[in-house]
């Protein structure tokens, strides 16, 4: 079988991957939720002219002449109106948010008037008409459109849906993946493994880049090298009905690798199997039903790159989320080989000087090193068959972090 090009496996792996459908979720639930519908508000806000300032309300006619010397005839504190008329010679206390009383046309900061005891106040500098005054719907009023479906639900949205008096919002459903590991040789984290056995870390680095663009995550363990075991396994994530199935190794074509075998069984259509790119060659892309079926490889970077790649892309398309990977122009300070017929992902660390980013790649890429990940904040993409590179050279690197 001929390997894949990147950019065709993910254009296939995408390809009728929309969002499954919404549910409504309170407010206090919806941070990073993806807006199902257009938004509008119950309420108009402010729903009163409203001062922005502590300060004095009062008619603009009565400080045309300054000093001004005026009557307090009652206070207006947030939350509590003040029912009289602000009539000639005339003002109120009024704090900030506090509904302005009839009468008065502008507000006086309290910093501009000078409190003269026993009820009488000098304003001592100008003040325009409607300064210091916010407009009843300055900020939107009853029925207006205030956020597009698709918006993402950051903090400021959240407040907004507050605001416009929603307890309550309707959003993208978020997908499911189910994880599936599998190998003999794995076993979960505080563990004593064995001579012959690992300790299984690929699922907790998958699980979070699927959170990181709003999904949900089943993690289902490890499955021993056994068809019947896998088998359970998939049974059971099926049940939850997941968007996607993930499985980590028993993909390639080992006599040990039994993931593809189980999944045609259950009746998966396999898409494509091996892509050229470097790590994670042996990527396998299938559907099950409606279900999609990615199966990683084994190698810990190989498997989280793929996932950079592939499955985060998709998952938040599923999610309705607005997704591009942060490529970026680069240059390289160290010497690179001419590149073989798979695109390469060379971890790498990147950082901003006053000429523009510069490129590090490691010296070691094997496709087991964790720690080379953790360290790299980016990847530098070498196309195939690309000439050897000297210092200086442009690159493209992908930003993980």
């Amino acid at each position: 079988m001929a390997l894949l090009p990147v950019a065709e496996a993910l254009e296939r792996l995408l390809e009728g991957a929309e969002p499954g459908g919404s549910e409504t979720v309170n407010l206090s639930e919806a941070f990073d939720r993806v807006l199902a519908v257009p938004l509008h508000a119950l309420r108009t806000q402010p729903p009163f002219d409203a001062s922005a300032m502590d300060g004095y309300a009062v008619r603009a006619d009565d400080i045309a002449s300054l000093p001004a010397r005026l009557s307090v005839i009652g206070t207006a504190p947030a939350g509590r109106q003040f029912t009289g008329t602000v009539a000639q010679g005339q003002t109120v206390r009024i704090f900030t948010g506090a509904p302005v009383p009839d009468g008065a046309d502008t507000v006086v900061i309290q910093e501009n008037v000078r409190d003269l005891g026993q009820g009488l106040v000098d304003v001592l500098e100008p003040t325009a008409p409607g300064r210091n005054i916010r407009a009843k719907g300055l900020d939107f009023k009853q029925g207006d459109l205030i956020l597009n479906a698709g918006r993402l639900l950051d903090p400021a949205a959240l407040s907004l849906i507050a605001a416009a008096n929603h307890a309550q919002v309707e959003v993208t459903s978020a997908p499911l993946v189910a994880i599936i590991a599998t190998g003999d040789e794995l076993l979960p984290p505080g563990s004593n493994p064995g001579p012959d056995q690992i300790i299984a870390s690929n699922a907790y680095g998958v699980a979070a880049i699927a959170r990181s663009v709003g999904a949900r995550v089943l993690d289902l363990g490890i499955a021993a090298d056994r068809k019947d075991a896998i088998a359970a396994l998939v049974a059971k994530a099926l049940e939850a009905r997941p968007d996607v199935i993930v499985t980590l190794g028993g993909a390639s074509v080992g006599d040990h690798d039994l993931v593809h075998e189980v999944l045609s069984g259950l009746g998966m259509e396999l898409d494509f199997w091996k892509i050229a790119m470097r790590p994670g060659k042996p990527l396998m892309f299938g559907r099950l039903g409606d279900t999609r079926c990615i199966g990683l490889p084994g190698n810990p970077v190989a498997s989280l790159i793929c996932s950079h790649i592939f499955l985060k892309p998709l998952l938040a398309q599923l999610a309705g989320r607005s997704y591009a990977p942060d490529i970026r122009q680069a240059v390289l300070d160290r010497p690179m080989s001419a590149n073989d017929q798979r695109r390469d992902y060379v971890r790498a660390t990147a950082r901003d000087t006053p000429d523009g980013l510069v490129a590090t790649p490691f010296a070691v890429q094997d496709s087991s090193m964790l720690r080379t990940l953790a360290d790299a904040n980016c990847v530098i993409i070498r196309e195939p068959f690309v000439p050897a590179a000297e210092p200086g050279s442009a690159c493209s690197v992908l930003m993980l972090r």
